[in-house]
């Protein structure tokens, strides 16, 4: 009897690899995306630590700063720090703001992770306009990013890739490249790199 999961494989008969699978470890994909826009940031990394992390994000976030406008006038501290204080309210742990803070121009959110919220990110995130909102423990389908990175792994599994073959109708047999359509007999048996049994 089928037990639910990701293959719906019944009890002791697990999804197994093909005897060609090669293993050739797992990517990370670095994602940012702007809901407003659609836009979407990526790169592929093999390791995720917050280095590597950080600074790519730092990186793309400083792009992404130049391309928005500049305030244009100096704005009041009273007004910049209750400008800030809004997206604090109402958090369950909401951190301490610096007490200097430039014009609020961005929002970052993602998850709750301790690396999100080292101490050197989140000044660098302050001292740059950005205000981080983490998502909740077990809430990271609030973060729009996961639903794009779940969408594209989904689509990169679907496409062949190199090395791939390809089945050649309902046989086991497969093809390193794909037959388009019957060969006429007079060249079936013609073929100098056919191997057949």
């Amino acid at each position: 009897m089928p037990h639910p999961g990701s293959s719906w494989r019944p009890h002791g008969q697990p999804a197994t690899q093909p005897h060609e699978y090669v293993r050739g470890g797992t990517t990370k994909i670095l994602t940012l995306f702007h809901p407003a826009t659609g836009q979407v940031y990526l790169q592929s990394a093999t390791s995720c630590t917050n280095s590597v992390l950080h600074g790519w994000l730092k990186t793309e976030l400083t792009a992404i700063l130049a391309r928005l406008p500049t305030p244009s006038e100096p704005v009041d501290a009273a007004e910049t720090q209750a400008a800030w204080q809004v997206w604090q309210d109402g958090l369950t742990e909401p951190f301490t703001l610096p007490e200097q803070l430039p014009p609020l121009r961005l929002l970052l959110v993602w998850d709750n992770l301790a690396g999100h919220k080292s101490t050197d990110m989140v000044l660098w995130l302050c001292q740059h306009g950005i205000m981080p909102l983490y998502t909740p423990l077990g809430g990271s389908w609030l973060n729009m990013a996961e639903s794009i990175q779940r969408i594209l792994k989904r689509r990169q599994r679907r496409r062949k890739r190199r090395g791939d073959t390809y089945a050649v109708g309902g046989s086991a047999a497969h093809t390193s490249q794909p037959l388009s359509g019957r060969q006429s007999r007079h060249h079936e048996w013609h073929i100098p790199t056919q191997v057949t049994h």
